[in-house]
């Protein structure tokens, strides 16, 4: 009765009568070589992995989180972020303790989705790890376009001085994100820290674009 009313169904295929199914579930499995390292088109500076390409139940749970309210999504997203972060940290890329930073997010976006999927994500990530602690220090400021559509050198004068630290950070310094394209958020953004003395270790996403 309760499906007739409010349909059930995947949030990565579109199964019904599931929520998150386990083939989707197995599709966000971190093996022991991911995430991978990848190369975006302007070098942010730091070294950037990816734990998936952004494609099929990744991409669809990623969209389902970010433009329909899918809050439900956030769990097996954090898994894989989690384990991502387990595995830097086992690879000696990070030490604890540090801070997870979310990559900025426009204010009006934010609203539209009732608050930063990403930072909800990473807070869900880490809430077992009293060593990690995640601080949303970063936001676009106003004038700031949506990036979908861009060149990279328009995405490029896009942000450039238009990413502003909120929240002073110091210390090693995780930057994550839900998705990493060209790379020009990822370096506006790490330029800004590390302008606070902050040192970014590195940029992990959920997906590659």
């Amino acid at each position: 009765m309760l499906d007739l009313i409010l349909p059930l169904e995947c949030g990565g295929c579109g199964a019904p009568s599931t929520r998150w199914c386990d083939t989707c579930a197995a599709a966000l499995t971190v093996h022991s070589d991911e995430p991978h390292l990848v190369t975006p088109r302007i070098d942010p500076g730091v070294p950037v992995f990816a734990l998936g390409r952004y494609a099929g139940p990744r991409r669809s749970a990623i969209v389902a989180v970010k433009e329909h309210g899918r809050r439900d999504l956030v769990a097996p997203l954090a898994r894989a972020l989690a384990l991502g972060i387990h595995q830097l940290a086992g690879w000696g890329i990070l030490d604890t303790p540090f801070t997870v930073v979310p990559a900025p997010t426009r204010a009006v976006a934010a609203r539209r989705r009732g608050g930063d999927p990403v930072t909800r994500i990473a807070t869900h990530a880490t809430q077992q790890h009293p060593e990690i602690t995640v601080i949303q220090a970063l936001r676009t400021r106003l004038l700031v376009r949506d990036s979908v559509g861009l060149t990279i050198a328009d995405r490029e004068r896009n942000l450039a001085g238009r990413i502003k630290i909120t929240r002073s950070v110091a210390g090693d310094i995780l930057l994550v994100d839900d998705i990493v394209t060209t790379g020009a958020t990822a370096r506006e953004a790490i330029r800004v820290l590390q302008k606070t003395g902050a040192k970014v270790r590195a940029l992990l996403t959920l997906a590659q674009a």
